[in-house]
């Protein structure tokens, strides 16, 4: 099942454009009702699908990471008010884009294997949605909008109640800048009982979302919050020591976590590499060396790329600075940035010998 899978859709990647288009009229067409979950302007959620559907083929023979993705996309669809008739019906859609566009690779056995393996992934995701008692979104306040630069902000949200988030996770949030349109954001700060949440966000070319927050976001803003995803974390009690690799606001889930590790007196070591092309990328950088300062633990060490007569920092991509200081490989590895500098990090720690097992990072990492 995982060959034929695998197969068939490396055969509809190339055109993959097609395929979402393809799908989601096959959706709309026989379930109407599903065109008002969706933002007006169809472009990004196109590419959001694609992104979802490459992380599950790339997970199919990996249950013990694809279930908990499964479930924690379950709960976090509660909040499009997703029934069992769309399950089916996005079934069907899924089925019939990737037969319209695979040719002669597709057969009764590859349709079989997709058949299968969507009816397992939409019953783990039903059964995760229905299990779960805690709201399908949370409101949060605008209380805070610093604008660091023409693309860069820091906005500061206090929810209603507190989510029951665990630092290096992300979230959902809907504007009402743009209704409709979630992104996924992680918090920048451990959970705190007064429910505020930091964000870091930087404006992205064709970034709907994180244009629209950098440059218009206000206070008093109410912000809908999305059930807290992501399986990255630390783990305390496992004896290992751990790396983190932040590329420029790929800075926040590190930080977040780094603060909640700071309210204990004992922590593994963590060596936090940040990296940016310039100073003005290392834009939290103080606050970081402040934490490092009163926590003996942490090891801070920034990187730019392309500001050659800068000092204190180390010089070149992240992914060439952290393999320079060696291979890792007893170490608990987080990543987070650029889909680019995921990419070419995780494949560098590969090369020097990091296993593949102890390295994380979360799937959505695009505006």
């Amino acid at each position: 099942m995982v060959r034929m899978i695998r197969e068939s859709f490396a055969v509809v990647e190339p055109v993959a454009e097609d395929v979402a288009r393809f799908f989601y009229g096959m959706l709309f067409s026989l379930a109407p009702a599903t065109r008002e979950l969706f933002p007006a302007n169809m472009e990004v959620q196109r590419s959001r699908l694609l992104r979802a559907l490459v992380h599950v083929v790339q997970m199919v023979d990996r249950p013990d990471d694809l279930v908990p993705f499964l479930r924690q996309l379950g709960r976090d669809h509660r909040k499009f008010g997703v029934v069992a008739s769309h399950y089916e019906a996005v079934g069907t859609a899924l089925l019939s884009s990737v037969r319209k566009y695979a040719g002669d690779a597709w057969t009764t056995d590859v349709e079989r294997a997709w058949a299968e393996a969507y009816t397992i992934m939409a019953r783990t995701m039903q059964e995760a949605a229905n299990a779960d008692e805690s709201p399908a979104w949370w409101n949060g306040q605008v209380v805070g909008h610093q604008r660091l630069s023409w693309d860069l902000a820091i906005v500061r949200v206090q929810t209603e109640y507190p989510i029951p988030y665990r630092a290096g996770q992300y979230v959902s949030v809907e504007t009402p800048q743009r209704p409709r349109l979630w992104r996924y954001l992680s918090p920048a700060n451990g959970p705190r009982e007064d429910g505020m949440m930091e964000f870091h966000i930087r404006s992205v070319e064709g970034g709907w979302v994180s244009r629209a927050i950098v440059g218009h976001a206000q206070i008093g803003d109410t912000w809908r919050i999305g059930p807290p995803m992501g399986r990255m974390g630390v783990d305390r009690t496992n004896g290992r020591d751990v790396l983190m690799v932040a590329g420029g606001t790929g800075v926040a889930p590190m930080r977040a976590m780094v603060d909640d590790m700071a309210q204990w007196g004992e922590n593994p070591r963590v060596n936090l590499f940040v990296g940016g092309r310039t100073r003005a990328d290392l834009y939290d950088l103080e606050n970081l060396q402040r934490l490092a300062m009163a926590n003996p633990w942490l090891t801070v060490v920034p990187t730019l790329e392309a500001d050659p007569g800068a000092r204190g920092v180390e010089h070149g991509s992240l992914a060439d600075v952290v393999t320079r200081y060696g291979s890792w490989n007893d170490r608990d590895v987080l990543v987070c940035g650029s889909p680019a500098m995921i990419r070419a990090t995780v494949s560098r720690m590969l090369v020097a010998g990091t296993p593949l097992d102890r390295i994380k990072y979360d799937p959505f990492t695009l505006d």
